[in-house]
């Protein structure tokens, strides 16, 4: 498995695992703690996974974290997704940058999130299953959402969005966003 850094995103990793591929398929390790460890994550932080299915179009996101934020695993297990991460820390050296990525089942790539960046993905295949390893449980009382369509942010997504869910459709600004985690 190789270990990339994301060049906008400060402390944003992609792990590339290299799939076995024969006639049946393929074989890929999704996960590996010495891996993870190399790289400079506590494997056993994560304490959740989970599971999303989404038609094609679909958007999900901008999501955050308030509080200590929330550091993720993400990796498209069926379909393709166009991915995209912001760095909302003030600190860091990348703040304010975002990058988009497409993950894809046929590679297997996951994709670390930094706690304290936002984070979304539009669904380019019908459906498509994205699965995630997050580091705290979740607690719905500090999420923070951000319009997805934001001209400040001013992604370029790639599919006109097909479903967005209410709380997507109705999610602040990006500097109403930023005052939500600040306070």
């Amino acid at each position: 498995m190789d270990v990339t850094p994301v060049t906008r995103v400060s402390g944003a990793l992609l792990f590339r695992p290299r799939p076995h591929r024969d006639e049946r398929g393929f074989f890929s390790r999704t996960f590996d703690a010495d891996i993870i460890r190399a790289a400079g994550l506590d494997p056993a932080a994560f304490v959740q996974d989970s599971l999303s299915r989404s038609v094609r179009g679909v958007i999900r996101g901008m999501h955050i974290r308030r509080g200590a934020g929330e550091s993720k695993l993400v990796r498209c297990s069926y379909g393709a997704i166009f991915d995209v991460i912001v760095d909302l820390r003030p600190a860091s050296p990348t703040y304010g940058n975002w990058e988009s990525i497409t993950l894809r089942d046929d590679e297997q790539v996951t994709l670390y999130v930094p706690a304290g960046c936002a984070h979304g993905f539009q669904a380019l295949t019908d459906p498509a299953d994205v699965s995630y390893r997050i580091d705290r449980p979740h607690d719905p009382a500090e999420d923070v959402s951000i319009a997805f369509n934001d001209p400040e942010l001013a992604i370029s997504w790639p599919l006109a969005a097909s479903v967005v869910s209410p709380r997507d459709k109705e999610a602040p600004s990006l500097e109403q966003a930023k005052a939500l985690l600040a306070a």
